[in-house]
C-alpha cells in the first residue's frame, strides 16, 4: 500500500535536506607541523559538532600558505605573525582573527663557546632563519648592544641565514657559533648536549612574541555565521589543550609527529612555546614597525599595512564570551 506524501510533508523532507546541507560547511585549513600549532590542528577534530568540516593541508612553510589564499584554496591559516603582516602588505586579502602560540624563540650558543650575552657575540657567526620572528628578534638584540651585522665579514657579527632544519646540525658541527633558533629544535640542542640558551629574547619592543590564525576576507565578510563557528571552533580546541595537557601531548606526538617526536622534546618545546588565544593591536603594530626598521620580512618599498584595517578581533571576544573563557 502506498504512503500518500502531503505537499507539507516533501516540504519538511526538503527542509530537513538542506539543513543538513547547509550545516556541512566545509573550511579549508593550512598549517604547518610544528608542536605549537597543535591546538590549531585539533579543530578538525572537534568541528563537526558545530556542522563544519575542517580539511587541514599542511605546509612545509608558512610563507607557501599565502600563495594558496591568493589562489582560494586556504580559508584560514595558522601562520607567524610577520608572515601576515608581509603577506597583507603585498595585498593578500586576510585578516588577523586570534593568536595561537607564544614565545618560541631562544637564542642558543654552542657549549664549548664563552657567549654569557648578546654583547660577547661580536666576533661570533649567528645562524638564523630568514624572514623570521627570530631573525627580527635578533637584529633587536643585536642593535641594542649596538653590535653590527652582515652576511659577509667585516661587521661584528656575521649572520648565516639557514632553515630552522639545518641550524641544529650547523651548531653541532661547530660551522656556527650560536643561532637564533625556534621550538621544538631549540630545546633538542640543549637536551641533547651541543647548545646551551644565552637568552630569550623577549626584551625588547616586541615582547612576547605571538603567532596569528588568519582568515580570508571572503569568510569573514560574506560568511559570518560561519566564521563566527571557526573561532568558536579554534577557542574551544585551544582551551582543551590548555586545561587537558595530556590530550595535547597525545594528539600532538601520535597524530602530527606520527610518535617520531618525544615525550620530551614535545614537553620542552610546550614550555617555551604555549598556547594562546589573544592577539592585539600593540602586537602587530610593533612588530610591523621593527620589521621595517631592520629590513626583515621584505617591506622595502611596500606600503606598511595599518592593523586598525586588518586585525579584527571581534570573533574572538565573542567567541570567549560564548565559551566562558577570560
Amino acid at each position: 500500500m502506498f504512503k500518500v506524501v502531503t505537499l507539507s510533508m516533501l516540504y519538511l523532507l526538503l527542509g530537513t535536506i538542506n539543513k543538513a546541507m547547509a550545516e556541512n560547511v566545509i573550511v579549508r585549513l593550512g598549517n604547518l607541523k610544528l608542536v605549537h600549532y597543535g591546538a590549531v590542528s585539533y579543530m578538525k577534530e572537534i568541528a563537526p559538532k558545530y556542522g563544519i568540516t575542517i580539511e587541514e593541508r599542511v605546509f612545509h612553510k608558512g610563507i607557501d600558505i599565502m600563495p594558496a589564499i591568493v589562489a582560494g584554496e586556504i580559508d584560514i591559516a595558522a601562520s607567524a605573525l610577520e608572515v601576515a603582516i608581509s603577506a597583507r602588505a603585498r595585498g593578500v586579502p586576510i585578516y588577523a582573527v586570534a593568536g595561537f602560540a607564544k614565545g618560541g624563540v631562544r637564542i642558543i650558543a654552542r657549549n664549548d663557546e664563552k657567549i654569557k650575552g648578546i654583547a660577547s657575540l661580536k666576533g661570533k657567526k649567528i645562524g638564523v632563519t630568514r624572514d623570521t620572528v627570530q631573525e627580527l628578534l635578533l637584529l633587536a638584540e643585536l642593535s641594542k648592544v649596538n653590535l653590527s651585522w652582515s652576511e659577509k665579514p667585516g661587521k661584528d657579527v656575521q649572520l648565516v641565514y639557514l632553515s630552522f632544519a639545518n641550524l641544529n646540525q650547523a651548531l653541532e658541527n661547530k660551522e656556527i657559533d650560536a643561532m637564533c633558533q625556534t621550538e621544538p629544535q631549540a630545546s633538542q640542542a640543549i637536551r641533547r648536549g651541543f647548545g646551551r640558551e644565552i637568552l630569550k629574547p623577549y626584551d625588547t619592543p616586541v615582547g612576547i612574541p605571538v603567532r596569528s590564525l588568519v582568515m580570508t576576507e571572503n569568510l569573514y565578510n560574506n560568511q559570518p555565521a560561519v566564521a563566527q563557528k571557526v573561532l568558536n571552533i579554534f577557542v574551544e580546541a585551544t582551551s582543551k589543550f590548555i586545561k587537558q595537557p595530556s590530550l595535547a601531548e597525545n594528539y600532538v606526538l601520535t597524530q602530527m609527529f606520527g610518535n617520531k617526536l618525544s615525550v620530551e622534546d614535545f614537553r620542552l618545546a610546550n614550555a617555551h612555546s604555549p598556547y594562546t588565544y589573544n592577539l592585539t593591536l600593540d602586537n602587530v603594530k610593533t612588530t610591523t614597525s621593527l620589521m621595517q626598521k631592520y629590513g626583515t620580512g621584505r617591506l622595502d618599498g611596500q606600503a606598511l599595512p595599518i592593523a586598525e584595517e586588518w586585525v579584527k578581533l571581534g570573533l574572538l571576544q565573542k567567541a570567549k564570551r560564548n565559551l566562558g573563557i577570560k
